[in-house]
């Protein structure tokens, strides 16, 4: 069964092994620092920050994060996206990873993203859709949200996580559905 619950200081240690993987490395290129991670994850799980920073459980054991924000609340990704696609009112955004490589390949990602979305209609009775921009060369990513359900709507040009990247980008919507 998949659970979670919001990331807290104490799992620090767990997230920076995982932010140190080369699966995750590829594609988040985080500074793993103690003090970056606690800098970086520090207000989201003290509640200072708008994002949910939230430690994904399969049976009680931690395999993942996923960060959980309302575009409103970052104008700034808001502004990156404007001219290039719709962002409705109300819509949501999701960064995830699978930490330790075991876990890769095993459906976790598409389960853990159905799970965090069906959550979020609830949770956020505001949110209008889901919205998820994912590098083009982040096969895995693109096809894990494809099995959760998401469209691609549109290519964009966004500025990378990792600096190696190009700009191309896929957008990635699901919507909140009627009753």
């Amino acid at each position: 069964m998949i659970s979670w619950r919001r990331l807290a200081e104490t799992d620090f240690p767990l997230l920076r092994r995982w932010l140190e993987q080369p699966h995750v490395a590829r594609w988040w290129n985080h500074e793993t620092s103690p003090e970056a991670v606690a800098r970086d994850f520090g207000p989201a799980a003290r509640g200072e920050e708008a994002s949910q920073d939230l430690l994904m459980l399969l049976d009680g054991e931690p395999f993942g994060l996923v960060q959980r924000y309302r575009f409103a609340d970052y104008p700034e990704d808001v502004d990156q996206l404007a001219d290039q696609a719709e962002i409705p009112r109300g819509a949501m955004s999701i960064d995830y990873l699978i930490g330790h490589p075991s876990r890769v390949g095993q459906g976790l990602g598409t389960r853990m993203i159905q799970a965090i979305i069906r959550a979020t209609w609830t949770d956020h009775p505001e949110a209008s859709a889901v919205i998820v921009p994912v590098h083009a060369d982040n096969r895995a990513s693109w096809r894990t949200l494809e099995k959760a359900g998401l469209r691609r709507v549109a290519e964009v040009s966004l500025e990378p996580d990792n600096p190696i990247d190009d700009r191309a980008h896929y957008l990635y919507r699901i919507d909140r559905p009627t009753a």
